[in-house]
């Protein structure tokens, strides 16, 4: 079985993210979303509610599966015989940092990591960018899944 996993903190996942998802999914029996728990950074959503929010736009991708992770990436591989990491290339800066961690996730445990570029209509987005537009009050609408706006909306209102 061809294994592969897509890693990030989703916080929250953004079409883009979900683009890059749907594409692994297609080249892969089993794609998992690998959620980074960072204890020392204090997200919007808890990590529960990443896993979730991940889980219901990733619901019609059957060969996907969703878990937390920390530590290391390459652990995370090792007890699950993932022999790729799958990730999401918006520009040349994005490559410099990948392709030291791709290195070093190769020298350390032999695994593989395969950039796929970003639809060039995502080429701007990050969970980052989305959460301070719609702090804001700018529309996020088309960035991010309809159930993701509704948590974030409800979530914006609640701080």
């Amino acid at each position: 079985m061809r294994r592969a996993v897509c890693p990030g903190s989703f916080d929250p996942i953004t079409n883009g993210h979900l683009d890059i998802i749907a594409r692994a999914s297609r080249l892969y029996d089993e794609v998992y979303v690998a959620v980074m728990i960072n204890k020392a950074k204090k997200g919007l959503f808890e990590i529960d509610e990443r896993i979730d929010l991940i889980r219901q736009v990733t619901s019609e991708y059957a060969n996907v599966r969703v878990e937390a992770f920390h530590g290391l990436l390459v652990d995370f591989c090792k007890q699950r015989d993932i022999p790729a990491i799958v990730k999401g290339l918006r520009a040349v800066s994005d490559f410099d940092y990948e392709l030291q961690m791709a290195q070093m996730n190769n020298g350390l445990t032999g695994v593989e990591t395969l950039f796929v570029p970003t639809n060039p209509t995502y080429s701007f987005l990050s969970s980052s960018l989305v959460k301070e537009v719609a702090a804001w009050g700018g529309d996020v609408s088309h960035l991010v899944p309809p159930v993701v706006l509704e948590a974030l909306t409800e979530r914006l209102r609640q701080d």
